[in-house]
Order: structure tokens, then sequence, then C-alpha cells
């Protein structure tokens, strides 16, 4: 794991990218409101990855001050479009990098992080070959949701009532690959026993299985 930094218009983004051996994709992670590139949920998350041979990208949405002056105004946490465009910058930044530039793209998106993925994924249709959702609120990628062709993964915990309503409406909005998954007594933290764990591994299946392979796109 090597920490770098990412510009991002006038904000840089402080990351930690790790590339295993051989590695068949790189997921570039966008972590949930009043969370960073240490989630230790999102960190458990990218060890199941790099086991599987892909390469992950975890970094700050915000920056330091923007996440201090969050922390009193929330201003930023559910500024989608900020959100999606820093992981467009991030998505640009490891094309311009010699160890990244040939590697698939897949995105891994918690809770509001799931929609920014999805926006980003309809800005850059031909940059990413997957899209992750885990306890993510897709319902807020509003009009971008028809407009993502990357096949698209939504898990969900079966004790998260809410969100898996809001999951089941973006689902139907989506023109292309989609598949709900619902972790049967998960809550949205994904903190019981085991849950977490299922939810690593599908997310490791789904991108192994469409990053880079040809017609996974719609």
């Amino acid at each position: 794991m090597i920490e770098i930094q990412i510009p991002a218009g006038r904000a840089v983004l402080s990351g930690n990218l790790t590339i295993p051996d051989n590695a068949v994709g790189l997921v570039l992670f966008a972590h949930g409101s009043g969370s960073s590139r240490h989630s230790p949920r999102n960190q458990f998350v990218a060890r199941t990855l790099n086991r599987a041979g892909l390469g992950t990208l975890l970094f700050d949405l915000l920056t330091p001050e923007e996440e201090a002056l969050d922390i009193y105004t929330r201003e930023h946490r559910f500024n989608i479009s900020l959100l999606a465009e820093r992981l467009v910058h991030a998505t640009k930044w490891v094309r311009q990098q010699e160890e990244t530039r040939d590697l698939p793209i897949g995105y891994f998106g918690s809770s509001t992080g799931g929609a920014a993925a999805l926006v980003a994924a309809a800005e850059l249709p031909q940059e990413v070959g997957a899209v992750v959702s885990r306890g993510g609120r897709p319902d807020l990628a509003g009009d971008a949701l028809p407009k993502v062709q990357a096949p698209i993964l939504l898990i969900v915990g079966g004790n998260d009532d809410i969100v898996i309503e809001l999951n089941e409406t973006a689902r139907d909005r989506m023109r292309c690959e989609v598949k709900l998954e619902i972790i049967p007594g998960a809550t949205h933290l994904f903190e019981e026993p085991g849950a977490l764990e299922q939810a690593a591994k599908l997310a490791s299946d789904w991108f192994v299985n469409h990053i880079g392979v040809d017609g996974a796109r719609c």
C-alpha cells in the first residue's frame, strides 16, 4: 500500500493505493457521509478484493478542511455532484499513472458514496466496467440512473427496510444489468457476524466477473 495525493481541481485528496501482483483490475472506493479512506468496513472489503487480484484505491472525497466544516454544516456529505466530481478526478488520475493506466476500473460505493459512484459511472461510460453499492443511496443519483452502462450490484442489509425500498425504486429506473442482493439479518452498517464478509465476497465476485469483460456493458 502506498499513500498518494490526487489533484481534484482546487482540492488535493489523500488516498491509499494497493496493487497486488498480476492485478486484473482496479476498484475505486467512494465512502459514505461522515466517513473517510480509513473506514474499517471499506478497508475490510478492500483486503478481500486484493486477495482476489484486484487493486484498490481508498481516498478521501473531502479535504480535511471540508470535512471539518461538514461536521457542523453537513453541506458536503449530501452534495452528490461534488462527490461524483471527486471520483471522476480520481479516475482520470489513475489513468495517468504508469502502474494503473491499463487496469480495468470498477467503483465500490457505500451510503452516499453509492450515489456518487453511479453518477461518476454515468459520466465515464467507457472507463467504468462495474459498480457495487453497499448499503447505498442510489436514489440520490437521480437522472444519472438510466445513463449508467456498467453492470451494477446493489447490496443491502435485510433489516435495512427503508434502504431496501430506496434501492428497489432506483433499480427500476436502471436500464442495464442490475442485481439487488439482500443479506439476511444485516442492518445498514453490516455489523452482524458474517454480514460484511458476505457483502465483500459478493462484491469481489461481481468485479472479477464483470470489469474488463468484453460485452459486460450494455
